[in-house]
């Protein structure tokens, strides 16, 4: 898919097409909850600055095409516009329609509704896979054995298909390198599939060569082949569903791990890494890039669910402040916390652009051309 294309030109084209279409639908989350909530909706904006083109639709809402590909807003009326740009031409006041004189309840509504629209996204895509070209099975079979390895030590097989760790069910290998990694030299209870039969074995992972300093485990095993299982709609529904939710968690977890110093925040990646993984998903194929946004609109959904202002969790947490005291903040609480939300979220960016650039495409280039 796009092979015809530069890498460059199907970077660039990869990241907009993805990063446009996970917006577009946060996006019109907030604009349909605002319209089921009574909340007139002055602009629609895909990307930020001057238009390159735009137009207003019969209820007044005016929708916007901008250059800069890196978000989006709806602006609710009574609102200021995120970008700083012009308001719509002769927005005449209504009455009963601004966001800020609803209640609370309404407010949360419609900030909430950006997220939900991004987990609906992704269950929707993981289930169009699955209806049409099939969910993985096998996900965790094992094509081959290093040798001298933890896995053949332990009497491990290629064929064998893992079934669970320390009697946790597992259905994917990244599962499984999430479970032994952190577990070098601790001994992990592996249940098989084998020819028909289950086998407990007992595996104690090595320690990763140059990962001394923090022992990364391994066991010394390669993926095999999955097979795919074209499933009706209604169960392709509910698996999407499923696949969400368990990616949700994981991504938590891993973050979770990461505060807890278990896993290098190197893996921490921003745009530019973005851009990568899209061009890279681009020329596989259709299937890794409709996986790669179903998996990206998650990662979307629960950044903006976390509770830093400027974010809609943010947001949700001021809501929720004024729900318990029966007042909004003061407008100095309020001030602080945009303050320091926004100091958060540049260092945030700042550190993973970083790690972009030290970590990714852009730093083996750097240090190639130095050796």
């Amino acid at each position: 898919m796009l092979d015809f294309l530069p890498d460059i030109a199907r970077t660039a084209l990869a990241f907009i097409v993805v990063l446009g279409v996970l917006i577009f639908f946060h996006e019109l989350g907030h604009y349909l909850a605002a319209r089921w909530r009574g909340v007139h909706v002055d602009a629609f904006s895909i990307g930020f600055g001057k238009p390159i083109a735009k137009w207003t639709d019969r209820r007044g809402t005016e929708w916007r095409i901008s250059p800069i590909p890196l978000g989006g807003y709806v602006k609710l009326h009574g609102q200021n516009a995120l970008d700083g740009s012009e308001e719509p031409d002769s927005v005449p006041h209504r009455a009963g329609q601004t966001f800020h004189d609803k209640p609370v309840r309404d407010r949360a509504i419609v900030v909430a509704a950006g997220p939900v629209a991004n987990f609906l996204l992704a269950i929707l895509l993981f289930a169009g896979l699955y209806a049409t070209w099939g969910q993985p099975r096998g996900m965790t079979s094992i094509g081959a054995v290093t040798a001298g390895s933890a896995a053949e030590r332990a009497g491990l097989q290629a064929g064998d298909e893992i079934l669970s760790l320390d009697g946790l069910r597992v259905s994917r290998f990244d599962q499984v390198q999430r479970h032994i990694q952190p577990r070098a030299g601790q001994p992990v209870e592996v249940r098989v599939a084998r020819e028909g039969r289950e086998v407990t074995l007992s595996v104690t992972p090595m320690v990763r060569p140059g990962s001394e300093a923090q022992p990364v485990g391994i066991l010394g095993v390669q993926g095999g082949q999955a097979r795919f299982e074209r499933l009706d709609p209604f169960s392709a529904l509910w698996a999407g569903t499923v696949q969400t939710f368990d990616m949700s968690w994981m991504t938590l977890k891993g973050i979770g791990e990461m505060l807890a110093g278990e896993r290098s925040a190197k893996e921490l990646g921003g745009p530019i890494r973005i851009a990568e993984v899209s061009g890279e998903a681009a020329s596989l194929g259709i299937v890794p890039l409709v996986n790669l946004m179903a998996l990206l609109s998650i990662s979307l959904a629960l950044l903006n669910l976390f509770p830093i202002p400027l974010l809609d969790g943010g947001h949700l947490l001021f809501y929720a402040a004024e729900a318990i005291r029966g007042r909004p903040l003061p407008p100095r609480a309020m001030e602080y916390g945009f303050r320091a939300g926004f100091a958060v979220l540049i260092t945030l960016f700042v550190f993973a652009t970083f790690n972009d650039i030290a970590h990714g495409g852009i730093g083996r280039w750097v240090a190639g051309m130095f050796g």
